[in-house]
């Protein structure tokens, strides 16, 4: 039998030691990240223990009688340490139900995470929900580019880095964080659309991962045309953020930007991720925008949503 308890801001370092060592966590499950919107969410994490030993946590929230895994986070689910086994995985998520029914809760909104940012197999989660009836209700589609296998960049994007350097396009790391935003929000506001995070956000997740969270601009002159906000979560480098104004589409800086980034900066790791292309809860592709990851050699990768009664 398996411990399961409720999270508590106590437990801060043991849950962020936990996600160091699991198969699944990342940066984005430290409590220093879940916790800067925490006003927003009613927790009800779960630390896994058994004899003694914290073998597994449940980034979780509720609304209602739902629990979702996390309302805050883009995936989540079991974040689990190979101690955790197949059949012993099946007991947990069995006692997480019963947790959770005793709490009055109905469902749980289940946000796997993506193979690509597994550290290694760990899908034992998903035979879990399919044994105890949950079912896919949401598939959005992510693009991701193999660092280590034999991606290629078309030939119209090395014909864009080719009229990048020309036109005297040049990448620098360590941006102003503020001319970003301001550019990000700008190209947003032509589709309606606002950033996730505001700029007060990304400035604290800035200042308590340094390290993790950079930003990388490209610039003609003093000009700023174009910037990706990168998450580094070791393996896997996710762009968090890309925009690129007028003058930079004409001198296809973001390309150049992109350019580098996959092919110097980030070439020793798994994967570079673009994120997600689909919208509408995944039942519309943005084909434009999935094109021009393609066309850095990024191919499909599934983000997966369950609902699994309890």
């Amino acid at each position: 039998m398996f411990r399961l308890r409720p999270y508590a801001p106590a437990d801060a370092a043991a849950w962020d030691a936990l996600v160091a060592r699991s198969r699944t966590g990342n940066l984005l499950h430290r409590r220093g990240y879940m916790d800067y919107h925490a006003d927003r969410f009613t927790d009800c994490s779960l630390l896994i223990e058994r004899d003694g030993e914290l073998v597994a946590a449940f980034p979780a929230s509720r609304e209602g009688r739902v629990v979702s895994s996390h309302g805050g986070l883009t995936y989540a689910g079991l974040l689990s340490t190979s101690a955790l086994r197949a059949e012993s995985t099946l007991a947990v998520f069995t006692q997480m139900a019963a947790h959770y029914r005793a709490a009055g809760m109905r469902r749980v909104l289940y946000k796997a995470v993506p193979s690509a940012y597994r550290a290694y197999p760990a899908e034992e989660d998903l035979y879990a929900l399919h044994r105890l009836g949950a079912r896919l209700v949401r598939r959005d589609l992510s693009s991701v580019i193999a660092l280590r296998e034999g991606y290629r960049f078309s030939a119209e994007r090395r014909r864009d880095i080719r009229h990048a350097r020309e036109a005297g396009v040049r990448m620098e790391t360590g941006g102003d964080l503020v001319a970003f935003h301001a550019l990000l929000s700008e190209v947003l506001k032509r589709h309606e659309a606002t950033p996730t995070h505001s700029l007060e956000e990304l400035r604290l997740l800035q200042s308590r991962f340094p390290r993790q969270i950079l930003l990388h601009t490209a610039h003609v002159g003093d000009e700023l045309q174009a910037g990706a906000l990168v998450y580094d979560f070791g393996r896997v480098v996710h762009t968090q953020y890309m925009a690129t104004s007028e003058a930079g589409r004409r001198t296809a800086a973001l390309s150049l930007l992109l350019g580098e980034l996959i092919g110097s900066v980030y070439a020793d790791r798994h994967y570079f991720s673009f994120g997600i292309s689909t919208e509408q809860e995944g039942r519309v592709l943005n084909g434009g925008l999935v094109t021009q990851k393609e066309r850095f050699g990024a191919r499909a990768v599934v983000h997966d949503f369950y609902e699994w009664p309890l």
